[in-house]
């Protein structure tokens, strides 16, 4: 390459094409390879890396994405911050289909994803109370208002293990603990990216109301892809927006996270 991309975008494939001049990177890592290669770009100026997390044929549910890889490769060719567009449900009448939601906080509720880098040599705490980059959740924010699109600017993402969806049952126990949006693939990225002392922010559009907040036949595949498909060129324009006005120089912090910290393995 070129030029090493200081940003990294993780999302499904229909952000290829908001890409200019992609270079396909083969990567490999300690943890196997990433989803597919990863794509190097150009977008407002600034190099880009960007991972299908399903694979560009959706090939991985959300339970087997090669998580670790796919941050461990986006690092190893120089992204200090990612970006993370997904889709998502809702746990609360407000914040209905079309809605953007930049999260605050996380619950994790998936069981048996390899979740740390640092299972062997030595124990490594990474602090996690807040987890994700208040600088990059800022700049995403007014990136959002500046195009109209105004965003539910908090809230807890709760991750389940999936792929199926919730009972009605366990989405309003989820919405009763005060959480707002729900989704499968939030966690382990934004702790993983944490172990690396990347910047990570997520990008939420919800696609449905969960199976508890309305009657009904609960969510669908064929919803969430509708929905999706019907706001994937909005998200797509605002990822490109939100990489032109990233902060170059990270004060936030994130950089810090591993400091004074004795690692077992060596980081890219």
């Amino acid at each position: 390459m070129s030029t090493t991309p200081p940003i990294g975008v993780i999302g499904g494939s229909g952000f290829y094409s908001f890409l200019d001049e992609v270079e396909e990177v083969r990567v490999d890592t300690p943890f196997g390879p990433p989803s597919d290669p990863i794509a190097v770009g150009e977008l407002g100026g600034r190099r880009v890396a960007f991972v299908p997390r399903h694979g560009r044929d959706h090939r991985y549910p959300p339970h087997k994405i090669p998580y670790r890889a796919n941050l461990w490769a986006l690092r190893s060719l120089g992204a200090r911050q990612v970006l993370a567009p997904s889709a998502v449900g809702s746990l609360t009448p407000d914040l209905g289909p079309g809605t953007l939601a930049i999260p605050d906080q996380l619950v994790d509720r998936t069981s048996g994803r390899p979740q740390t880098y640092y299972d062997a040599g030595a124990a490594v705490h990474v602090s996690f109370s807040d987890p994700y980059c208040p600088d990059g959740r800022r700049t995403a924010l007014r990136a959002a208002r500046s195009t109209g699109w105004t965003p539910a600017d908090s809230g807890t993402l709760v991750v389940i293990e999936g792929p199926r969806f919730s009972t009605r049952a366990e989405s309003r126990w989820f919405a009763s603990q005060g959480w707002s949006l729900i989704g499968m693939t939030g966690h382990p990225e934004a702790v993983l990216a944490r172990e690396l002392a990347l910047c990570y922010t997520p990008l939420c559009l919800v696609t449905d109301l969960d199976a508890g907040i309305e009657e009904g036949e609960g969510v669908t595949m064929d919803e969430v892809l509708r929905v999706f498909g019907e706001n994937i060129g909005r998200l797509r324009s605002l990822v490109a927006d939100i990489v032109t006005v990233l902060p170059t120089d990270r004060d936030c912090p994130c950089p810090g996270a591993l400091d004074g910290m004795e690692l077992p393995l060596e980081l890219p």
